[in-house]
């Protein structure tokens, strides 16, 4: 089973328990996990048993490193079911909403790699817990694709212009970094997955949602956590201003020309900008546009226009260019549709936002 869906007997009341569990694969979301989630978290929305649902996940090098995209990849290259691809956008879309708007209290609890599909599972969460090993990203410009399942939502909460460079470069967070711009709510011990579990079955849970969310807030802040001291050194502090002055006004090809041009920084600028230079420049053109769209959009709103999307870019050869260069054949020399950021035509992005279904037949469900 590539996950475990467990129900844990509390003094009062019971936890819902979902637990990614394909280490081999860093836990990459397949879309039996997506389904199987999905089918757990329906049956406890209206069972009055179920309190509250921690998701973690198994193994000790990922949370969750992103989707399968070797599957989509046999998907959208024959290789495959050709309808596997925009099937497993569409229910890990609505797998996302879902998450976002669940009516009881969801911990999602993340150690060590945290990218792509699995910042999207976290954030959705109402409590985000991070182990001092965090390594986040949102790294879709490398592979031809954009900040998916609900980025354009939780990147534009960030600090000026910050959403836009963690798009445009696929910058890697630490647990410090998280913490320090809300991406995470609170660090807990690279151990702490049974101490947190014993500690929620050791209370008891009355089944009402704002009694039950305001015990889990308490209980979470009395955990013990890891000291400033035994956290990881902010790798994004020394460079937050930069950011803001280079990404916050301006267009793309302004924002982009300033990042390239920039003064040579240390091992982790190097490696951002590195990360923008060899990237797709219709990824970037995406993560302007759909953070620029979303800023006025309800959740449902962003998911549908980055299902939207999605469907698109499976239409376009980026994408499978980019799986191909990066995990299939590992040359790491992908031959972009299009070489710069200048040389895109704005009727190629505008496609992306246009939906591909009639208004009669939606791919998802979205409560």
């Amino acid at each position: 089973m590539p996950i475990l869906v467990n129900e844990l007997a509390c003094q009062q009341g019971v936890i819902g328990h979902i637990t990614l569990d394909s280490p081999a694969t860093l836990n990459a979301l397949s879309e039996d996990m997506i389904t199987d989630m999905q089918a757990a978290l329906d049956q406890w929305r209206d069972d009055d048993r179920i309190c509250l649902v921690v998701l973690d996940a198994n193994g000790d090098r990922a949370f969750c490193a992103g989707g399968d995209i070797v599957a989509l990849y046999q998907s959208m290259t024959g290789s495959g079911d050709a309808t596997a691809a925009p099937r497993f956008f569409a229910r890990e879309y609505q797998l996302i909403h879902h998450l976002h708007c669940y009516p009881k209290p969801v911990v999602g609890l993340a150690q060590r790699v945290v990218m792509g599909g699995g910042m999207g599972l976290l954030s959705a969460c109402r409590y985000r817990l991070v182990t001092p090993d965090l390594m986040m990203a949102m790294p879709e410009i490398t592979i031809g694709l954009y900040p998916d399942v609900g980025a354009s939502w939780f990147l534009n909460r960030l600090p000026a212009g910050l959403g836009l460079f963690l798009g445009l470069t696929g910058a890697r967070l630490n647990a410090s970094d998280a913490l320090r711009v809300g991406l995470a709510d609170m660090a807990v011990h690279t151990d702490g997955r049974a101490p947190l579990l014993t500690q929620l079955q050791s209370q008891s849970w009355t089944g009402s949602v704002a009694a039950d969310d305001n015990r889990l807030y308490r209980l979470l802040n009395q955990l013990d956590a890891p000291s400033p001291e035994q956290l990881p050194a902010s790798q994004l502090a020394d460079y937050e201003q930069t950011i803001a002055q280079l990404c916050r006004k301006g267009t793309l090809p302004e924002v982009v020309g300033r990042l390239l041009s920039h003064p040579d920084g240390d091992d982790w600028w190097r490696s951002c900008i590195q990360n923008l230079r060899c990237g797709c420049p219709v990824t970037a053109w995406l993560v302007s546009e759909q953070l620029k769209r979303a800023q006025q959009m309800s959740l449902k709103d962003i998911v549908e226009m980055e299902l939207a999307m999605a469907q698109e870019c499976v239409r376009r050869p980026d994408l499978r260019e980019g799986i191909r260069a990066r995990l299939i054949d590992r040359d790491q020399k992908p031959v972009w549709s299009y070489p710069r950021v200048e040389d895109v035509p704005a009727e190629v992005i505008a496609a992306h936002f246009v939906p591909g279904w009639a208004d009669d037949n939606p791919p998802m469900t979205l409560d």
